[in-house]
C-alpha cells in the first residue's frame, strides 16, 4: 500500500511579498481614489421573489422591506440591507455596494470617474450614493448615510464554554444550542469569476482602496486569484471582503454571510435540511481566510456560504503570495465538490474556444489554470 509523502500533507507555502522567490509576480495595485469601509449588500435579479424569500429567512435572514418588484433582507445586525433582489426574467447577480465614509468622496468619484449619483430612494435605508460599472458589466455602488436598523438579539456565543484538554470550563452544566435558523448577523465577503483577472483587480483596486490579503499564481509565478480586504487602518477587517479568481468567464461564484459560531452552522445546516433545500459543501474549514463554512445552492442554483471564526487583519499586515490549488480551498471537510471545479460539458468548450478565437486566454494559461484545478487532494 502506498502511503503519502509528508510533504504532500503540508500546506502550501506563504511568502511575504518583501520575500517573494524570483518567478514569483507581484499583484500590481492601482492608486486608490477612494477606501471603502464595508460590503453593504449585494443586488441581485430574480424570476421568483417568494422563492428567494422563503430561502433566504430558512438561511437566518430577515424581510426588512418587498413588493410585487423588489425584495430586501436584512441581518440582525444594524445594516438596513444585506439582499436586495428585483423581479427579473432570469436569475442573476447585478453588483455590490459598498460604503464610504462621506459625501467627499462620492464627489471625487462623480468627478475622476464618471460615476452616477443616485438617487435617495433607490438606496436601502436612504442616504447617498453613486453608481460605477465594473469591465464585467457588474454595478458597483458606493453610499454613505444609510439609516441603521435597531439590532435584533442574538444568543450568546457557546464556545467560550468549550471544554477541551488542560482547560475546564464548563462543569455541572451543559452545551444546547437551539435547532433553528442560522441567525446571519452580517454580509461577509462576495466572490467574482473573471477572465481579466489582472484588470479587474486593478479597478476594484482603485476604486475601493482595497488590500491583498492573500494572492495565488499559478505555476508560471503569475497572479490569478487575490482575496482582498477593506483599508480599515489600525482597525482590524475581514480577511476578505471581496474575491477575484481568473477563469473562462464573468461568473458570481458565491456570497458569504457570518453567524455567531459552529454551533448555528449545525443546526442551521439541520433547518435547511429540513426545509428541502440542497446543500453543497460543509461543514468545512478553509485554510486562507480560517473560516469554518457550510455552502448551500438557493433555489435558482445560486451558492450562498455561512460561515463563522474568519481571519482580521489591519492595515499594516504584508500581502502573502500561495500557490494557486484546489486542495488549498480548505483544510479539512468533506472533499470539495465538483460543482467547485469547471464543468466538462460542451458549454464550456464553447466557452474556451470563443475566448482562444478573441485572444483574452492563451492555450499556454488554459493548461496552467487546468492544472491548478485538477487535483483537489493530493494524497488522495
Amino acid at each position: 500500500m502506498n502511503h503519502p509523502s509528508l510533504a504532500a500533507l503540508r500546506t502550501p507555502p506563504a511568502y511575504p511579498e518583501s520575500a517573494l522567490p524570483d518567478g514569483i509576480e507581484k499583484l500590481q495595485r492601482a492608486p486608490a481614489l477612494v477606501k471603502a469601509q464595508a460590503l453593504a449588500f449585494l443586488m441581485f435579479e430574480k424570476p421568483d421573489l417568494a422563492a428567494a424569500e422563503a430561502f433566504l429567512t430558512d438561511f437566518g435572514m430577515l424581510r426588512a422591506a418587498g413588493s410585487s418588484a423588489q425584495l430586501v433582507m436584512r441581518g440582525h445586525g444594524s445594516a438596513p440591507a444585506l439582499y436586495v433582489a428585483r423581479r427579473g426574467t432570469r436569475s442573476r447577480y447585478v453588483g455590490a455596494a459598498f460604503s464610504v465614509a462621506s459625501q467627499a468622496e462620492l464627489q471625487l468619484l462623480q468627478s475622476e470617474a464618471g460615476a452616477r449619483r443616485l438617487d435617495s430612494t433607490e438606496i436601502p435605508g436612504g442616504g447617498s450614493g453613486v453608481e460605477l460599472i465594473d469591465p464585467a458589466g457588474n454595478l458597483l455602488w458606493l453610499v454613505t448615510g444609510q439609516r441603521p436598523l435597531t439590532a435584533l438579539p442574538l444568543r450568546a456565543a457557546l464556545h467560550p464554554h468549550a471544554n477541551c484538554h488542560g482547560a475546564v470550563r464548563r462543569v455541572n452544566a451543559t452545551v444546547r444550542a437551539p435547532l433553528e435558523p442560522a441567525a446571519v448577523t452580517r454580509l461577509g465577503h462576495v466572490v467574482l469569476q473573471t477572465v481579466d483577472f489582472a484588470g479587474m483587480a486593478r479597478w476594484y483596486g482603485r476604486h475601493l482602496g482595497l488590500i491583498p490579503t492573500d494572492v495565488q499564481y499559478l505555476a508560471d509565478g503569475t497572479p490569478n486569484l487575490a482575496f482582498f480586504r477593506l483599508d480599515l487602518g489600525d482597525t482590524p477587517a475581514d480577511h476578505h471582503s471581496l474575491v477575484l479568481a481568473g477563469g473562462i468567464e464573468e461568473k458570481y461564484e458565491h456570497s458569504a454571510y457570518e453567524v455567531i459560531d459552529l454551533d448555528a452552522l449545525g443546526q442551521g445546516q439541520n433547518v435547511l435540511r429540513a426545509k428541502g433545500h440542497r446543500h453543497m459543501w460543509g461543514i468545512g474549514r478553509h485554510i486562507l481566510g480560517s473560516q469554518l463554512f457550510d455552502y448551500w445552492y438557493d433555489p435558482d442554483g445560486m451558492e450562498f456560504e455561512h460561515y463563522t471564526d474568519g481571519d482580521l487583519f489591519t492595515a499594516s499586515h504584508e500581502t502573502h503570495y500561495v500557490p494557486l490549488a484546489l486542495s488549498g480551498i480548505w483544510a479539512w471537510g468533506d472533499d470539495v465538490p465538483a460543482a467547485m471545479g469547471v464543468k466538462r460539458d460542451l458549454g464550456t468548450v464553447l466557452k474556451v474556444l470563443r475566448l482562444l478565437w478573441q485572444g483574452r486566454l492563451s492555450f499556454i494559461r488554459l493548461k496552467l489554470l487546468g492544472s491548478a484545478m485538477s487535483n483537489p487532494r493530493p494524497w488522495l
